[in-house]
């Protein structure tokens, strides 16, 4: 029997400024048929309240709910666990999830991860990432950068995890902050091998016709 799911993610959203990054990949792992855990700290409840218009509730259960109902999710595809929730799948190396994204990752976050530090659900879940050498991307939004926060993603490459930061390109010549958003998002779904359609690859451009022309 095949999977019900295309993958199950394990998604953390920290308090870094770019709550929309986190939420906008939220929505499209949804659309694109994936499981969702979904892990949101108490600094992101409030970056969301005063960078977007998401009414986070402050109680699990209930963003689970108003997420379910935002996103339209289907019976059993997004789940919202708590900072202390041991019990979550995320938890155990023994529960099947395919990958971790920490986005945006607060450099405290950051810290957190490259130290093992496993203070918190979110801490917990990237370590056991890793140590079962499964896909951790970590996308952090912070300028400028301290030697301290240089040499923590430098340790967390090393161990295997994607540093992906929050810098949008320009190429795609964006005409709003909606299409630097998707320019990250893109990068992070391609990372998971999830089809997308917010960003063609690189050398690919569309013809009057819309047919794809490759690079040269």
């Amino acid at each position: 029997m095949s999977a019900p799911w295309r993958k199950t993610i394990a998604l953390a959203v920290t308090g870094a400024s770019g709550a929309q990054y986190g939420m906008r990949l939220l929505q499209l792992l949804i659309a694109a048929d994936c499981r969702v855990y979904l892990m949101i700290s108490k600094a992101a409840q409030m970056v969301l309240a005063v960078e977007t218009d998401w009414q986070m509730p402050g109680r699990t259960a209930a963003q689970q709910t108003y997420l379910n109902q935002r996103l339209s999710a289907r019976a059993g595809q997004l789940l919202v666990f708590g900072r202390e929730d041991w019990t979550a799948p995320v938890a155990s190396g023994s529960s099947p999830v395919d990958a971790m994204v920490v986005c945006p990752a607060s450099t405290g976050v950051l810290s957190a991860i490259a130290t093992g530090a496993s203070n918190n659900l979110i801490e917990r879940a990237a370590d056991v990432a890793l140590k079962e050498r499964r896909s951790l991307i970590v996308v952090p939004r912070e300028t400028p950068l301290s030697a301290v926060q240089l040499e923590n993603m430098l340790a967390l490459t090393r161990m295997g995890a994607v540093v992906l930061p929050a810098s949008p390109g320009f190429y795609h010549r964006p005409t709003q902050v909606d299409d630097l958003i998707d320019f990250i998002v893109a990068r992070i779904l391609n990372l998971l091998d999830v089809p997308q359609q917010l960003l063609p690859p690189w050398g690919y451009a569309e013809t009057g016709s819309g047919d794809e022309r490759g690079p040269c």
